[in-house]
């Protein structure tokens, strides 16, 4: 008699990201990228290019953790971009209120990122404390690079000089690299900004395309 059986695969609880936001470099040493959307492992939109780290790509700090084929870690203001697989977690901008599915965060003026590695605060959004930290960044600039952004997961457990205050955001020039972030044209943000949807648990993961493969196969993406 031939009988059947109930075959349950577990997998990681990271790969039920419904939304990825996969970012790709040719190595690890470019500062530009190709940045494609996917809902379950299906592909959306077109691919677009964006900037990275002035110095191309180091190794992040994540919860979401496997074993990558680098050497080389990021850390703070070494202006890479990190490398690996982040969750996002909100939306900021200066707009007061924006009618989307993912957290929001208003821009004010006493709004900062602390990357000061002493503070108990480093790699945190907070209101300008009292005791003003050492080294910050506020969220509401002079220029419009932070008029729209999405929070990245990364250092979330602060380890020191590990890196911080990383973001998709506005691109301060078509060829510009960043000191660490990912940024590119409002169009292009606005567009993803609008599709992300917390509930369906967006990730970010950035590779060079020695690591492609492997993240493709882990999040059964089309090729």
């Amino acid at each position: 008699m031939l009988k059947s059986f109930l075959i349950i695969i577990i997998l990681p609880i990271f790969t039920f990201a419904s939304q990825i936001v996969l970012v790709v470099a040719k190595d690890s040493t470019t500062n530009k990228a190709k940045l494609q959307r996917f809902y379950d492992g299906k592909k959306v939109g077109h691919s677009i290019d964006v900037n990275i780290g002035k110095n191309g790509l180091g190794l992040g700090i994540s919860d979401i953790s496997i074993e990558f084929d680098t050497k080389v870690s990021k850390r703070e203001g070494d202006k890479k971009a990190p490398l690996g697989i982040f969750k996002l977690t909100s939306v900021f901008g200066y707009d007061e209120s924006l009618n989307i599915d993912m957290p929001y965060i208003h821009a004010t003026k006493d709004l900062i990122c602390v990357d000061d590695s002493n503070s108990k605060y480093y790699n945190h959004i907070i209101n300008m404390p009292s005791n003003k930290p050492d080294s910050f960044e506020y969220m509401r600039r002079d220029d419009e690079q932070y008029k729209l952004g999405v929070v990245v997961e990364h250092n979330k457990k602060q380890i020191k000089n590990g890196g911080s205050c990383i973001f998709l955001h506005i691109q301060k020039a078509k060829d510009a690299p960043t000191a660490g972030c990912t940024s590119m044209r409002y169009e292009d943000l606005k567009t993803l900004v609008e599709w992300l949807d917390f509930e369906k648990n967006p990730v970010l993961i950035q590779v060079d395309r020695k690591n492609l493969s492997k993240v493709k196969t882990l999040y059964r993406l089309d090729p």
